[in-house]
């Protein structure tokens, strides 16, 4: 499959207020075209700083970001410009945001493209198109203030989506939403990305975001920690008993999808032991690594085992 994306010894660091911040610390991270990411963690973690830098809107300390095979630290501003005008979509908490209040559902969804200089008809026909496809086109004429914010939210997918980007940036696109509209607007990510083939990269705080999508990546301390994938996709009866694809993330009987968590290990051999296994098994300074028949285990290294480990015992 081809990769969409690829982070490479990806590096940010900001200084605030005369300090240095590193927001990113080698973070190493590969997606599929086509797919459909949840990136969670903690406030601080790095999650938007990734997003900012695969958008073009931030540029990376070291290392670098691939995106379709070009490296975004090679773009001039200029081409930088080009490329988040045309080649992402973006998509942000507050709807209000991606909204200009005095234009109708249409004029909204039409606006990028008047900034890239499409003719009329174009915009307009596919204006009508992107609202059909989120659900929306009784409501193209109406202002933001006439809709309800999972309507905004929708409104903001198809602007996002107006001049026919392959990648679509969500930060926190659920977070001012109540979990019934949250389920609609991951519902509309999923048709769009079956039926336009389109990558999604979802920023999130929520942790049962896993069925919704086809993988969630966890980042703590500017790294990927933790991958969770979907250990299969099943198909399940609808009300009339006729088998169909889970476009709804739960089965008719409301179990969910099963996954499984992985720690993810990067390429320079750092790992992450999630924080419930190291107060469990009392870990921490140190490990000793021991191989076994059934792969390699992790033991806390006692401090008694100093002197063992001078004398390579």
């Amino acid at each position: 499959m081809e990769s969409m994306i690829i982070c490479e010894g990806l590096v940010k660091i900001y200084r605030v207020a005369g300090r240095e911040v590193v927001a990113l610390q080698g973070l190493e991270l590969t997606v599929e075209a086509g797919e459909m990411l949840g990136i969670v963690g903690p406030s601080g973690a790095g999650k938007s700083t990734l997003m900012n830098v695969i958008g073009g809107l931030d540029r990376p300390s070291a290392g670098r970001v691939l995106v379709e095979g070009e490296n975004l630290s090679e773009f001039s501003d200029a081409v930088l410009d080009c490329y988040r005008r045309e080649r992402i979509g973006f998509l942000w908490q507050i709807p209000g945001r991606n909204l200009i209040p005095y234009l109708t559902a249409r004029e909204n969804v039409e606006l990028p493209m008047i900034v890239a200089r499409r003719p009329a008809r174009e915009r307009r026909q596919r204006a009508i198109e992107l609202l059909e496809a989120v659900g929306l086109a009784e409501r193209a004429k109406h202002v933001p203030a006439q809709l309800s914010g999972g309507e905004q939210q929708r409104v903001a997918i198809a602007i996002a989506l107006a001049n026919r980007p392959r990648l679509l940036l969500a930060d926190e696109p659920t977070g001012e939403l109540d979990s019934a509209t949250a389920r609609t607007i991951y519902q509309t990510f999923r048709r769009l990305n079956e039926t336009l083939g389109l990558t999604v990269l979802i920023v999130t705080h929520d942790q049962n975001v896993a069925p919704m999508v086809d993988r969630v990546v966890s980042i703590r301390d500017g790294r990927v920690s933790t991958e969770t994938v979907s250990v299969e996709r099943r198909e399940w009866r609808d009300e009339n008993g006729e088998a169909r694809k889970d476009d709804d993330p739960l089965f008719s009987d409301g179990s969910p999808l099963s996954s499984e968590e992985l720690v993810v290990v990067d390429s320079t051999g750092h790992l992450q032991i999630p924080e419930s296994y190291r107060e469990q098994y009392r870990i921490g300074g140190r490990v000793r690594l021991e191989a076994a028949e059934e792969g390699l285990l992790i033991r806390p290294a006692q401090m008694g085992d100093k002197g063992k480990e001078r004398q390579g015992g």
